[in-house]
């Protein structure tokens, strides 16, 4: 390798280390093979060549060279002018063409624009034949890229005029500021199109390079801009507009999936809004249906299917609905019994050598025979509250990142039975007991000689019972052989006020009235795998046989299996607008470490939550 100087008084550059690293990597290649090939790449002229170049041209900039001239471009025709009456000799042959070459006439054109700073294009003259008499009438130049130009047109259906009907928010002609809403356009590119249909317009256009010349007669009202304050909505359905009829026009669309994040930059169409997504680079908006069309379309589908009916299949068991059945603020269940899972499995009780007081116990429906039919009740609170389950379009949020001291959101896990959600709240339990906790149910049965108030349950009288039920106290309560069993607000309150994380799982049809600005729920929903993977993976697991001989078990069936699939995907269509995380319980650690990372996110990072919960 030849030996590579170096300047007196000069500072190693790349240059100098390309050339001392071979020797300093042959050490550490044990490969002939490897050492070859660094001898040979670091040793190629080219890229010495690079390097020496990339040197020179960082010196250069580190002089701050301003430009000699900013017209090398004239001086050179009026040389090439100059030496044409000149005697031809060899030398002036030569110079002329190589000042007529276009890569030299290019180069130095773009050396005056730098010396200048010129960057703007230059548009071509206005014609000089526009007529005098057309006051009114306005020429419009803009340079196109390959940016849309960000407006649609319409024709006018009394008077056959092509009219600009709606004006992109932050695209080229929004920007330019010359076109606005109502424009007639009289001639694109000189050609006239009071005898053309929109498309074949829009044809012109995409057909048109560089500069394109618009003739518009202006809006009789000239259009006010105004500045809308910023607004973002969490969209709460997926939307193409390649496959919506209703969109005026297809190529304006935005497409966004459940779950976006929209910033909306204009609401002035009733029917279509203005919409970008947050964070998106381009500044051009598109259409999205409005919140009012969209829920009048919703309206007119079919109704959402409710849950199918899920049959008991373990201790830690979640309500479910019967066939038909449809749960609103409050309803009594017939044919439906409420069992109350009051036992809860042993490995539940003592894990990691502490008790764990106090594990929520859920509510279990079970079919009953018709001849032993037991009316039973099921209740939430009431609420208020705009039921998003029955037409989710559109949420408004605003970013919310918890603050250093203040109480934590509420964590809500829901699922089918067997999917896992208690080994999920026991394994975060475990992991941390001073931050994790579950709420304590109440109850108005008695007190066994072996529990403790506030540890099994809360021991309530039956009388307080039904006046905190009047006042709207639990979440979700039953009654099972004369005795109510129910999950309060005071008992997530209680946890959350001594600055822990308060686990809570429910029915998702529950999520809505935990939905407020003091408890900012956080919606886990854990749905399980594949039908292989739940063959697979739960083959030696047990549940309920749902017999009269309590504590009874049976393998798991292809029905359970298929029950939960189908329940998950039932909760998932009905109420997938509700949840903010979804996590496939594919593997019980997996799940669990993706599950921690989420909620150690929430604690730590920004979210989107509904605006109402920040103006608190």
């Amino acid at each position: 390798m030849p030996a590579l100087a170096t300047g007196a008084g000069h500072e190693p550059g790349l240059y100098e280390l390309l050339a001392a690293l071979p020797s300093q990597l042959q050490p550490h290649v044990s490969c002939p093979e490897d050492n070859t090939f660094l001898q040979n790449m670091f040793g190629e002229r080219s890229l010495h060549s690079l390097i020496k170049i990339h040197e020179c041209l960082q010196h250069y900039e580190e002089s701050k060279p301003t430009p000699a001239l900013d017209n090398t471009a004239a001086l050179a025709h009026e040389l090439s002018e100059e030496l044409e009456g000149k005697p031809a000799n060899g030398e002036i042959k030569e110079l002329l063409k190589l000042l007529a070459k276009p890569h030299v006439k290019s180069l130095l054109m773009v050396h005056d624009m730098v010396a200048l700073k010129s960057y703007d294009p230059e548009l071509p003259p206005l014609p000089d034949d526009l007529d005098d008499d057309e006051d009114s009438v306005k020429i419009i130049r803009l340079v196109k890229n390959k940016e849309p130009l960000g407006a649609t047109i319409i024709r006018d259906d009394h008077t056959g005029a092509i009219l600009v009907a709606r004006i992109m928010r932050g695209g080229a002609a929004d920007r330019s500021g010359l076109i606005h809403v109502g424009d007639e356009l009289k001639e694109v590119n000189g050609i006239p199109v009071d005898d053309k249909k929109p498309e074949e317009i829009i044809r012109i256009l995409a057909q048109s390079q560089g500069a394109i010349t618009f003739k518009v007669v202006p809006a009789m009202k000239a259009e006010t801009p105004t500045k809308e304050p910023k607004m973002f909505l969490k969209a709460l359905f997926d939307f193409d507009p390649k496959e919506d009829k209703a969109i005026p026009c297809k190529e304006a669309g935005l497409a966004f999936k459940k779950g976006s994040i929209l910033q909306i930059m204009s609401q002035d169409d009733a029917t279509w809004w203005q919409a970008k997504l947050e964070g998106d680079a381009n500044p051009r908006a598109g259409l999205i249906p409005s919140k009012q069309f969209q829920e009048r379309r919703f309206a007119q589908r079919q109704p959402v299917a409710t849950l199918p009916f899920q049959r008991t299949s373990s201790k830690r068991s979640l309500l479910q609905v019967a066939p038909q059945t449809r749960i609103p603020n409050s309803v009594s269940l017939d044919d439906v019994t409420v069992e109350f899972a009051e036992e809860i499995e042993e490995d539940a009780e003592y894990s990691s050598g502490f008790h764990l007081a106090g594990f929520r116990r859920s509510f279990r429906l079970s079919k009953r025979d018709k001849k032993k039919t037991n009316k039973s009740m099921y209740e939430c609170k009431k609420s208020d509250m705009y039921d998003m389950a029955d037409v989710p379009t559109y949420e408004e949020v605003a970013p919310y990142r918890r603050q250093s001291g203040a109480r934590h959101r509420l964590v809500v896990l829901v699922g089918p039975t067997g999917v896992g959600l208690s080994e999920l709240q026991r394994k975060l339990l475990i992991s941390d007991p001073q931050h994790f906790s579950v709420t304590v149910a109440h109850t108005s049965r008695s007190k066994r000689s072996q529990e403790s108030d506030g540890v099994e349950y809360h021991f309530i009288s039956k009388s307080l019972f039904e006046t905190d039920i009047y006042n709207n106290k639990f979440i979700e309560y039953g009654e099972y052989k004369g005795n109510y069993y129910g999950t309060s607000f005071d008992s997530i309150r209680s946890i959350l006020s001594r600055n822990k994380v308060c686990l809570l799982d429910v029915q998702p049809h529950t999520i809505k009235h935990l939905r407020t600005a003091e408890l900012k729920p956080f919606v886990v929903f854990v749905k399980p795998p594949s039908l292989e993977r739940l063959q697979e993976t739960r083959k030696n697991a047990r549940t309920l046989s749902g017999k009269e001989d309590k504590g009874s078990t049976k393998p798991y069936t292809e029905e359970d299996f298929q029950e939960m699939l189908s329940t998950a995907q039932s909760m998932e269509n009905q109420y997938g607008h509700l949840f903010d995380k979804v996590i496939v319980n594919d593997d019980l650690s997996a799940a669990f470490s993706e599950l921690r990372l989420a909620l150690r996110k929430v604690e730590m990072e920004t979210h989107w939550v509904p605006v109402s919960w920040t103006h608190s």
